[in-house]
């Protein structure tokens, strides 16, 4: 597969991988840009194969940017893994439904939910620049693992968006800041996405060549991404969230529209 792939093909992989890991290490929404770029470089691919193949790379550079936010976060991991457990088996279970499920109706949800996410978000200047907690902590421990699970499942079902939910699920719901709230958000991601690739790695054959290369690109992406996010601060973070939601509202619409006409 690899070697079928020309020069010029390849370097627009390369790119487009390395902008996706950029734009997910801070607002999530990389898969808006690294799905559509398999698809387009592999027409002929079975598409559950090009998702392996673009979970495999996004693991390494949702991983990447998870550990460069680690060292300006606060130490949260009894609740990160309260959450990354369930999200990983519920991504297990979205990513078996995913090639038997028409997700049409659920996109459409998706919008409705981003739309949401985004006005509530520009509507409070104040989210997620200052550490406020909500719930008391066993209360916050439910409320995190059942979310967690939920976006775990879409994630191995759809996928594109889910860092966006994993930040609101933080910041909006829990109340943590943005530095925070990235860092636990990655390491979520990042269980969800192992789920997804063991998961299809059985039952499909991911292009593993293909994407160990294309997590090189990923890798940088996301630890530019995350360094510029934790130079620039909460306040950075959560106008490059908007922006990205925005787009993210755009992109499903169109597809949506694309389906029906």
């Amino acid at each position: 597969m690899l070697e079928n792939l020309s020069t010029l093909t390849f370097i627009f992989l390369f790119i487009a991988i390395f902008a996706a890991g950029f734009v997910d290490s801070i607002a999530g929404g990389g898969g808006l840009i690294q799905n559509p770029a398999l698809l387009i470089a592999f027409p002929q691919t079975e598409t559950i194969q090009v998702v392996g193949t673009s979970k495999t790379a996004a693991f390494f550079g949702t991983t990447a940017a998870a550990l460069r936010y680690r060292m300006n976060a606060a130490n949260n991991g009894k609740l990160i893994a309260a959450i990354a457990s369930p999200a990983f088996i519920a991504s297990g279970i979205g990513s078996y439904l995913a090639s038997s499920i028409t997700t049409q109706q659920l996109k459409l949800a998706v919008v409705v939910a981003l739309f949401a996410i985004f006005f509530y978000t520009l509507s409070k200047p104040e989210l997620g620049k200052v550490e406020k907690m909500r719930y008391a902590n066993r209360r916050r421990f439910q409320i995190a693992i059942f979310w967690g699970s939920v976006i775990g499942f879409y994630d191995g079902l759809i996928g594109p968006g889910t860092g966006a939910f994993l930040m609101l699920l933080f910041v909006g719901v829990l109340g943590f800041e943005f530095i925070n709230a990235s860092f636990m958000a990655k390491v979520v991601n990042a269980s969800t996405n192992l789920a997804s690739i063991i998961v299809i790695g059985v039952g499909s054959s991911i292009m593993w060549k293909l994407a160990l290369i294309l997590a090189v690109a990923n890798v940088a992406g996301g630890l530019i991404g995350s360094s510029v996010a934790i130079s620039k601060g909460s306040g950075f973070i959560r106008k490059f969230y908007l922006g990205v939601t925005f787009i993210m509202i755009l992109r499903v619409t169109y597809d949506l529209i694309s389906h029906w006409s």
